[in-house]
């Protein structure tokens, strides 16, 4: 699909283009909408445009890649969607009862990100079942 960086980038910047122009999205540009819509610190920065495709976002210095951020809530809601892993769907639909859409996905995005950097500094695919476990000590 996306092959780096800039390409994922610019998928946020044109998506943010047509919202404030009002036009009409596909289904997951609406889907990266809603995400976009729940996180108004990021507006500004969306519309710098270009200048944002390049910027590095270092967590030594304190800073929060919003694209990182936002993708991650998107990788939720298309586990929960798919109910993959397994059992997913169920805990994300409890989480968003009891602690409302963008509080449980931030928790949620807590132990998928873990998972992610485990998986990466361990060289092996995402333990399904230890991530299922963190969200299930949510």
């Amino acid at each position: 699909m996306y092959q780096n960086r800039d390409e994922v980038r610019q998928v946020y910047l044109d998506v943010w283009s047509k919202m404030q122009a009002k036009s009409l999205l596909e289904p997951m540009e609406s889907l990266i909408a809603d995400v976009i819509e729940l996180h108004p610190e990021y507006h500004k920065l969306l519309d710098d445009g270009e200048e944002i495709k390049q910027q590095d976002y270092t967590p030594e210095l304190g800073q929060t890649n919003p694209f990182l951020h936002m993708g991650m809530h998107i990788a939720i809601r298309e586990q929960a969607f798919a109910d993959r892993p397994a059992g997913i769907k169920l805990l994300h639909q409890n989480l968003i009862f009891n602690r409302g859409q963008h509080e449980a996905e931030h928790a949620m995005i807590e132990c998928l990100g873990h998972s992610l950097w485990s998986a990466q500094r361990n060289n092996h695919t995402p333990d399904e079942a230890l991530y299922l476990a963190c969200l299930r000590k949510l």
